[in-house]
């Protein structure tokens, strides 16, 4: 259809820029993986990749220019709903791939939902309502 058509040539113009959001190259890697742009995926995840926060055998992604995290013994917080929403639009594009995602990329998700399972609260939602 030409409007989805027109709006994929958006997203490839707008993903060729050289500074791009973190959480915009998230939401435009899962889009590219929902229509089958197999190699704007792999591009825009190699990216996300450098800018992963890779800790405690898990990795995440986080706004640029946030404070890091002050580790206290007795207390964990929770990530922003941002840093959630966008760290699970990365998951949905490395297992959103046809064929099936490689041994390597379900391993590499699996850190990833590590660390969003981390953020749940005690009653077992986020805090985004994404």
């Amino acid at each position: 259809h030409s409007v989805v058509r027109n709006a994929l040539f958006c997203l490839e113009t707008a993903a060729a820029e050289k500074e791009n959001h973190v959480y915009t190259k998230a939401l435009m890697a899962y889009a590219f993986a929902l229509a089958g742009k197999e190699e704007k995926r792999k591009a825009l995840l190699g990216s996300l990749e450098k800018e992963a926060v890779k800790k405690d055998g898990s990795v995440h992604w986080q706004r640029p220019g946030k404070e890091p995290e002050v580790d206290l013994p007795y207390y964990r917080s929770r990530a922003p709903s941002a840093e959630v929403e966008m760290t699970a639009y990365v998951l949905l594009a490395h297992l959103t791939t046809q064929p099936a995602p490689s041994q390597e990329e379900l391993s590499f998700a699996s850190l990833i939902a590590k660390w969003i399972g981390s953020q749940q609260n005690p009653n077992g939602g986020f805090s985004s309502t994404q």
